[in-house]
């Protein structure tokens, strides 16, 4: 049922808070699992700012790589660059994925607002399957 799925990342508690689901889904269904972390450029568009987020993604989708790959799966990992929830579908679109799982940090009220939500609008727009696995504090 599902060959690939695919794992967005921004290397917080909260994202990586939805590896265990994700490891248990792609080791049920024997399939790929993609990591994905998108450098939001609207943050920065050269300099040395986008240099540290490309090492942070580096870092974010390694540390994922090295726990699938313990697990015995087949691991793909990119950095990207763009704005996040637009980069998360196109990847998913472009590479076949036939379900997302992400972590989110169940923000509410004026934080939801005035942050926004990268795993809501990929909820709204993706064609496929998507589990948001919500954070919570140990």
């Amino acid at each position: 049922m599902y060959s690939d799925v695919l794992m967005p990342t921004d290397g917080s508690q909260s994202a990586n808070g939805a590896l265990r689901h994700v490891i248990e889904i792609a080791s049920q269904w024997d399939a790929t699992l993609h990591v994905l972390y998108v450098v939001d450029t609207r943050l920065a568009r050269s300099g040395s700012l986008l240099e540290t987020l490309r090492d942070e993604g580096r870092k974010a989708v390694r540390d994922i790589e090295v726990a699938g790959t313990q697990a015995g799966l087949t691991v793909v990992t990119e950095v990207v660059e763009g704005t996040p929830h637009e980069a998360i579908l196109d990847y998913a679109s472009g590479h076949g994925v036939d379900m997302i799982v992400m972590g989110t940090h169940g923000r509410t009220g004026l934080d939801r607002i005035v942050i926004g939500s990268v795993a809501e609008r990929v909820v709204r727009r993706s064609p496929v399957p998507v589990l948001t696995v919500r954070f919570q504090d140990p």
